[in-house]
């Protein structure tokens, strides 16, 4: 069953999902050091990974709405417009982002020693 454009058997899928994901054991706080604690996040290869994929996903907006211009039936205007939109809010995401580094930035260099 379609609802809204979304299958129910997706959205139940979710559900599972997120059901399993509340029953497990919360992390404790503190991990023990050694060979079996998780490798820290490097903020850096965070920050480049995501950049990648806002430009990926605005290259490929691009490339459908090139298809799209030339008469590509294999591409409807609808799926180019929804791609459109997605690259467009994670670029402005990407910006909010960006403006709230460089606030906490300043916020930082201003702070009294």
């Amino acid at each position: 069953m379609n609802m809204g454009g979304i299958d129910s058997s997706r959205i139940e899928a979710m559900m599972a999902q997120l059901k399993a994901a509340a029953t497990r054991p919360a992390a404790s706080p503190v991990a023990a050091p050694g060979p079996a604690a998780a490798p820290k996040a490097d903020f850096a290869q965070a920050l480049k990974t995501s950049l990648q994929q806002v430009s990926a996903a605005q290259e490929g907006a691009d490339q459908m709405g090139q298809r799209v211009a030339m008469g590509d039936d294999t591409v409807s205007l609808p799926e180019m417009m929804i791609a459109m939109q997605k690259a467009n809010i994670s670029f402005q995401t990407t910006v909010q982002v960006r403006n709230r580094l460089v606030s906490a930035y300043h916020e930082i260099m201003n702070m009294q020693v």
